[in-house]
């Protein structure tokens, strides 16, 4: 099998459609598996109490903001730069999924805050940059949806994800780079958590339910989109009409 078999839509639209009843089961075990450890099994945090415990959403939900966008920027400028037409269909695919996850961080970040800082939000540099990632996602759909040329929509937002990129990494060393309320990073590649194992396992739980339900939902975007683009194709009309070589 060479690496770029499943390029062609056609061939995407089948294996998607093969994955997407898995990773949706494997999404809903792993959420369940992930809320119960983070909800029941978790003990009571020190400081911040039961408050805490919003952590096990909020976390993953923020980590796949930032990593849905550079992927999404990533697909984008591959589609835009060899004229890869199912590369600017996954962009276009991820940008709502990432949009979400971007709202959910910030929406429960909120609940966190009030009994943590005493406040729903603050111009935190953290918060802040945030705040800007949703609207640069917004922004991506807004503009691919407003140009009717698909090539130059596909172009146009390429260039706007990349250059949105940079705020990623801002995201990122913000409670380095400035004195912020936001916490500093609880897990890192470089240093022992600092958290118990069964926080720490709860997160990660968390987290690979979020991916599995990335992919999935991504999945099932991308589908859709490659059936609007593909529509005066061979291969979809005889998704439409099965029957039809049967009656000629």
């Amino acid at each position: 099998m060479r690496f770029f078999t499943f390029a062609s839509p056609s061939r995407f639209y089948q294996l998607a459609g093969a994955l997407i009843p898995w990773l949706w089961g494997t999404a809903a075990l792993l959420a369940l598996a992930g809320l119960y450890l983070g909800f029941f099994v978790a003990p009571t945090d020190a400081t911040q109490g039961d408050a805490y415990r919003i952590i096990f959403i909020h976390v993953p939900a923020a980590w796949m903001s930032m990593v849905l966008y550079l992927v999404m920027a990533g697909w984008a400028v591959v589609g835009w730069a060899f004229k890869a037409r199912l590369a600017s269909m996954v962009a276009r695919a991820i940008a709502p999924t990432g949009a979400l996850f971007t709202f959910v961080a910030l929406w429960t970040g909120a609940f966190w805050g009030k009994p943590t800082w005493g406040a729903w939000w603050v111009w935190d540099a953290r918060l802040t940059s945030e705040l800007i990632l949703l609207f640069l996602y917004l922004g991506y759909i807004a503009l691919v949806e407003s140009i009717d040329d698909t090539r130059r929509a596909d172009n146009a937002g390429a260039l706007l994800a990349l250059v949105g990129a940079i705020n990623v990494p801002v995201i990122y060393f913000s409670v380095k780079w400035w004195n912020t309320l936001h916490q500093g990073a609880t897990v890192s590649m470089t240093a022992a958590p600092k958290m118990a194992s069964t926080m720490l396992s709860a997160m990660l739980v968390m987290t690979l339910a979020c991916w599995a339900y990335a992919f999935a939902v991504v999945f099932v975007r991308t589908r859709a989109i490659v059936l609007e683009r593909e529509r005066e194709t061979a291969w979809v009309q005889a998704l439409k009409h099965p029957f039809a070589g049967d009656r000629a």
